[in-house]
């Protein structure tokens, strides 16, 4: 776990699980979002990229550009969420804003937007 200004970044894989299996989940055709509350009061995210995405080059890009789109909107985020953003096929090959896009969608969907 790695604390980064107002948010945490999740690294372990049982906080993935626990997420995807109890979270409720939001997807758009470049972005699947899943959302829990949490008991901590602080913003908890996680990037995954699976290897359909393509190779290393591809996958850094999709997590770099959701990475971007999430920190242009984390003031607007209430705290106490995990969220969890999956890369989709199409993500690396788009621009963040269209990402944002995307994201400001499910999580107003959510209920996560301030």
């Amino acid at each position: 776990m790695i604390v980064l200004g107002e948010f945490i970044t999740l690294k372990e894989n049982k906080d993935f699980r626990r997420i995807y299996a109890r979270g409720r989940s939001y997807a758009t055709g470049l972005l699947v979002t899943y959302v829990m509350k949490n008991r901590c009061g602080k913003v908890r995210i996680g990037i995954t990229t699976g290897k359909k995405i393509g190779k290393a080059v591809l996958r850094n890009r999709s997590r770099r550009i959701i990475r971007e789109a999430f920190y242009s909107i984390s003031d607007n985020v209430k705290p106490g969420y995990d969220l969890v953003f999956v890369a989709r096929s199409r993500t690396p090959f788009v621009k963040s804003y269209d990402i944002l896009r995307a994201m400001k969608k499910e999580l107003k969907e959510a209920g996560v937007l301030k």
